[in-house]
């Protein structure tokens, strides 16, 4: 029955889009980079789906160069339209960002403290979080040490697939003292991405897509990793050992060490968001080819929307099996870092 319905919708959508794509694409040429990176990109508002000319409206908090707050809506800014002396660039160095022009008539970039829709969806990302753990807290409050079931079970394994899979075995008795970063970075992680997937509100949002929020998270565990650092982790990047002429009278090994230390956190970066970004990518472009060769008559239309769906949808169930991989990767060579950083000098008896 499942497969009967599959098959009428992809004829259904092979019939219908075409017709509704060519009339769409009537009034002008289709911009296939702006429309990617649109998507992908942050913005004051959240699209609504099936339509480009319509958003869900989020507070604008932007301060002039006066020091006068200023809080409206976007909807108020929407279309190329000016409130209170704020509107929306559309090209140069500010385009996309709401910009203001001062008493000579100059254009200039005011503090903005908007509530953007990456900003909402982080909001969202950690209610979705909380929510979660919080329900296996509360069952184990109420039932004690039982075995949870349905969701709840669901949650408790995967806290224990990563706590007794990774974060125990690496980090032995320090388990416990890092458990509660590494354990938050993997479900905010997992939850980011799998938002990411879903295209309509609250999901749709490409957080970690974006090098912004991944660079922050890095930087988290950079943080964690040398500030719980032991006095032998310094010890081994300051005066490693290796032969004297190595680390005097020229520092080649420290220096080194040093740039190592940095390395590891941009590649926690570059990572999870090329990795993100590039599913995303896929799945829009491949959605793009039905706007391509919708000018080129309904059967060429109808055969591109089908195998465009199909790939889509192959791609979205991959980008599903990706994300968990790459929320267990990231805190895995976090763990690993940490425990690096955790290391003392082993004694000879």
């Amino acid at each position: 029955m499942k497969k009967v319905f599959l098959i009428w919708a992809v004829l259904i959508l092979a019939f219908i889009m075409p017709k509704s794509l060519s009339a769409s694409s009537e009034g002008g040429e289709l911009a296939i980079k702006e429309t990617i990176f649109h998507h992908l990109g942050d913005g004051y508002g959240w699209e609504v789906p099936f339509s480009h000319h319509h958003r869900i409206p989020l507070p604008i908090i932007v301060c002039d160069n006066d020091g006068v707050w200023h809080c409206f809506m976007s909807s108020r800014v929407a279309h190329g339209e000016t409130y209170d002396g704020f509107y929306i660039a559309e090209s140069g160095d500010y385009k996309g960002k709401v910009v203001g022009r001062d008493a000579n008539g100059t254009e200039y970039r005011p503090i903005d403290l908007s509530i953007t829709k990456n900003v909402l969806a982080l909001f969202i990302s950690v209610f979705v979080v909380l929510l979660c753990v919080m329900s296996v807290a509360r069952w184990h409050k109420r039932n004690g040490y039982k075995a949870p079931r349905k969701g709840v079970g669901a949650i408790e394994a995967l806290i224990s697939f990563v706590y007794d899979g990774v974060i125990k075995s690496t980090l032995k008795e320090n388990a416990r003292r890092f458990a509660p970063y590494l354990l938050t970075v993997f479900f905010f992680i997992f939850v980011m991405n799998l938002l990411g997937l879903i295209v309509i509100f609250p999901g749709g949002a490409n957080l970690t897509g974006n090098v912004a929020v991944t660079l922050v998270l890095a930087t988290l565990t950079f943080l964690v990793t040398n500030i719980f650092g032991t006095k032998h982790y310094w010890k081994d990047i300051f005066w490693p050992d290796v032969p004297l002429l190595l680390k005097f009278p020229l520092p080649i090994m420290p220096v080194i060490e040093i740039f190592g230390m940095f390395t590891k956190p941009a590649a926690l970066t570059v990572r999870l968001f090329a990795n993100m970004m590039g599913g995303h990518m896929i799945v829009i472009a491949l959605t793009m080819l039905i706007f391509i060769f919708a000018p080129m008559g309904a059967a060429v239309a109808g055969a591109t929307t089908v195998v465009s769906v199909i790939f889509s949808i192959f791609m979205l169930l991959i980008d599903v099996l990706v994300s968990f991989i790459q929320a267990y990767v990231f805190t895995m060579l976090s763990t690993i870092f940490i425990a690096l950083a955790q290391e003392n000098p082993h004694h000879e008896e």
